[in-house]
Order: structure tokens, then C-alpha cells, then sequence
């Protein structure tokens, strides 16, 4: 079976070329200590760039695309993915860990609780919790997402569209957040889920936004007129 590329394997595939052996080392070392309870990523959390590693998670010169899953991920972002995947803990007691870690850390440490959302929540074949991805986030991790979105801060705007949030975003709350895109500058290839969840209404609203702009003189943004093509409304 293909490996999804929400995934760890697929983050640890990532970071193979981009850790140098000492930042391996700690993050191995992290990643089995967090087996015995939550305190140990408590305390590596916030050293996960000085420690483990920094600058974009995709190799130089390699273009998968900006809607690729991981494009804009950071190395910190991947190392702190795998350590909260490391938790020992499920349901509400990992989404009330994800909750002190966001609301307790700084840009950088909110944008990888964001991103790892869509990592944690991800579907298997052998789920056994209906509803929810085989860590049991469920609905419960909504909260962050929300609060992200209320930001002014691109980054984590941009990190809360992932997966997570196209999958459990209400309609009318999933269509605000692309509008807030569309004012804040956030690329629209960022937003997980765009061209399945695009809708008559929200495609309505991408279209007027377009149409005020020209009449002002000024001009559309390409992903908007890109999304508007492919929906064939012009």
C-alpha cells in the first residue's frame, strides 16, 4: 500500500538529508524518551530548531509544487511533528497536550501544532475510532485552528488549512478562512482541499471579489482568477 503523505514515514523520508548526525541523534533520543509520558517533548518542544535543525524541509532546487503537503514546512515543523506523534496519548488527552503546547509556545512552536494536525488526524484502514484518525483528534483539535485564523499572521494562517481543517472545517467556516487568504496574501495552492471542497457559493464570493477589484482598476490575483478558471466561472 502507498505511504499517504500525511505521515511520519514520509516526514522522517524528509528529514533524512536535511539532519546532520548530531541533530539525528537528539531527535532519536527525544522520540524514545517521549515513549515514557509527555515531559519529555514539554521540554524538547521549544529546542526542536536549535537542536534539531532549521531552513526549509524540502531540499534546495527540488520543486514538488506549492500545493505539495509539505511545501513551506520548515525542518523544526517536522521535528516537532514527530515528536508529538511520539506522545503516548490519544483522544482528549493528546488534543488538551496540543492545547498547552499552542497556546504556551511561540509562532514557530504554534505553526508545527497546527501543521501536525493533519499528521496526527490522518486516516488508516485499520481505524477503529469512527470519525476520528488513529490518534482520536477528532473534532477536538478545531479550537486552534479557529484561533489561528483570527490571527493577522500569514504563517500560521497558512498553517492551519491543512488537511485537518479541510476535512473538518464546517462548509461556511472553510469558506471564510479561503476568503481571509484572499485578503491576507496567503497563496491559495497553500489551502488543502481547494478544488474538492470549492463551492457555488464560495466560488460566487471569489467571483465578486475579482470583479470589485477590476472595477477599482486594480488587479485580480492569478490564484483566484487560476481557481475561477478551473471552475469555469468567469
Amino acid at each position: 500500500m502507498t505511504e499517504p503523505e500525511w505521515s511520519t514515514t514520509r516526514l522522517r523520508e524528509a528529514l533524512a538529508d536535511r539532519l546532520t548526525p548530531q541533530a539525528d541523534d537528539w531527535l532519536r533520543g527525544r522520540l524514545a524518551a517521549a515513549a515514557a509520558g509527555p515531559e519529555a517533548v514539554r521540554t524538547a518542544f521549544p529546542g526542536a530548531a536549535r537542536h534539531g535543525g532549521r531552513g526549509d524541509l524540502q531540499p534546495a532546487g527540488r520543486d514538488d509544487g506549492a500545493d505539495h503537503p509539505l511545501a513551506r514546512w520548515q525542518v523544526e515543523d517536522a521535528v516537532r511533528t514527530l515528536l508529538l506523534a511520539a506522545l503516548p496519548l490519544r483522544g482528549e488527552a493528546l488534543v488538551a497536550e496540543l492545547t498547552a503546547l499552542y497556546r504556551g509556545g511561540d509562532t514557530a512552536e504554534r505553526r508545527a501544532v497546527l501543521r501536525a494536525l493533519s499528521v496526527l488526524d490522518h486516516r488508516t484502514t485499520d481505524e477503529q475510532l469512527p470519525g476520528a484518525g488513529p490518534y482520536g483528534l477528532g473534532d477536538g483539535a478545531l479550537p486552534l485552528v479557529r484561533d489561528a485564523l483570527r490571527t493577522n499572521d500569514l504563517r500560521l494562517i497558512a498553517a492551519a488549512l491543512g488537511d485537518y481543517a479541510a476535512r473538518r472545517l464546517d462548509q461556511a467556516a472553510w469558506r471564510q478562512a479561503v476568503l481571509k487568504c484572499v485578503f491576507t496574501g496567503v497563496p491559495l495552492a497553500l489551502v488543502a482541499g481547494l478544488a474538492d471542497r470549492a463551492d457555488t457559493e464560495l466560488l460566487r464570493m471569489l467571483d465578486d471579489f475579482g470583479t470589485e477589484r477590476r472595477a477599482a482598476g486594480r488587479a485580480v490575483p492569478a490564484d483566484i482568477e487560476s481557481v475561477l478558471h478551473a471552475h469555469r466561472v468567469s
